[in-house]
């Protein structure tokens, strides 16, 4: 059993808070609490595991208030927490392991409960996993130097580090601004491998122009000098 699943043992029913963002397992998401119903699923929780649901939701009607039965979700676990003199709170999250909502439940609380069905990755041999997770850091490296590049060395790109295979497809997905939609498909995802391979399609799509962009970048900081020629298409 992972050390994620361990944590999650036993839970009946999961707090929910719908938001119009996916969190993936190993991100950190700071959240500004203010609403009162949350506000009370944050003291209800430190009496437990402080553990709750975040579901990626958008409104597509009148009376929509959450998401359907069957929708996916991460488990957040309150890492940080600051009460504020008015009783909002600043809290940073982490992604511990995805869920699909079985049905709510009303538990008396002014906020959504739901009974829910942890998953994690399937098992895949280390023979299929490595290979790609190698590519898929290298790419990355070279867009967070070109990243750096980009910045006028100001600031620093994500730092991910050279981590297992199926966290490490989690970490560099996190560190890229992508699409709520992109994200859901890799949060559905139970392949590491497969979570790798668009990966490593996104980089390399990527990494090329990054760099080119750096490169003149780097030449107009010495003012065009370079000991190369730049070739601009």
């Amino acid at each position: 059993m992972s050390e994620a699943s361990e944590k999650i043992a036993g839970i009946e029913h999961l707090p929910i808070f719908p938001l119009p963002l996916v969190l993936m397992p190993y991100e950190l998401l700071p959240l500004h609490i203010f609403e009162p119903r949350y506000r009370q699923m944050l003291k209800d929780i430190e009496l437990r595991r402080n553990l709750f649901g975040v579901s990626f939701f958008e409104a597509q009607g009148e009376f929509d208030e959450k998401p359907k039965p069957g929708a996916i979700g991460c488990v957040a676990e309150v890492r940080q927490s600051q009460t504020l003199p008015d009783e909002r709170s600043n809290i940073v999250t982490f992604g511990l392991i995805r869920y699909r909502v079985r049905d709510y439940v009303d538990i008396g609380t002014p906020y959504f409960a739901a009974e829910v069905d942890f998953f994690e990755d399937d098992p895949e041999p280390a023979e299929v996993l490595d290979p790609i997770a190698d590519e898929v850091f290298g790419f990355f490296e070279r867009v967070a130097k070109a990243a750096f590049k980009l910045s006028g060395n100001r600031g620093q790109f994500p730092e991910v580090p050279r981590a297992e295979p199926e966290q490490l497809s989690f970490l560099v997905a996190a560190a890229f601004n992508l699409d709520n939609e992109l994200k859901t498909q890799f949060v559905e995802m139970t392949s590491a491998s497969e979570r790798l391979i668009r990966l490593k399609s996104i980089l390399e799509q990527a990494v090329g122009q990054m760099e080119s962009n750096a490169e003149v970048v780097g030449v107009a900081q010495k003012n065009g000098h370079s000991k190369k020629p730049i070739k601009l298409d």
